[in-house]
C-alpha cells in the first residue's frame, strides 16, 4: 500500500482517493460543509488556507493546505511505482 503526504506529515493511501478537487467551487464548499456537519471531514491543513478538497471512496473529505497539482503529482508518482512492482513481478 502506498501513501501520499498531503502536508505536515500527514499521509492518505493512494488507492483510496478518488478525486481531488479545488475548493472555490460553490459545489465542492457545499460538499465540505455537508462532511463537516456529518463528521466525515478530516482537516490537516494547520490553520492555513484550504488548497486541495480529496475524496476518499469511504465519503471522507480532507482538506489540505497542500495544491491541488502537487497532490496530483505525488499520486502519479505513488501509482506509477505500484506499476512497476506489478511489472517487476510478472518478469519474474
Amino acid at each position: 500500500m502506498k501513501f501520499i503526504n498531503i502536508g505536515f506529515g500527514n499521509l492518505v493511501a493512494a488507492n483510496r482517493v478518488v478525486a481531488l478537487a479545488s475548493p472555490d467551487s460553490a459545489p465542492i464548499k457545499r460538499l465540505v460543509q455537508e462532511a463537516k456537519d456529518s463528521g466525515r471531514a478530516i482537516d490537516v491543513t494547520c490553520g492555513r488556507r484550504t488548497r486541495a478538497v480529496i475524496i476518499t471512496d469511504s465519503e471522507h473529505v480532507l482538506l489540505s493546505a497542500i495544491q491541488t497539482e502537487t497532490i496530483s503529482n505525488r499520486l502519479d508518482d505513488s501509482l506509477s511505482d505500484v506499476e512497476d512492482e506489478i511489472v517487476s513481478d510478472e518478469e519474474e
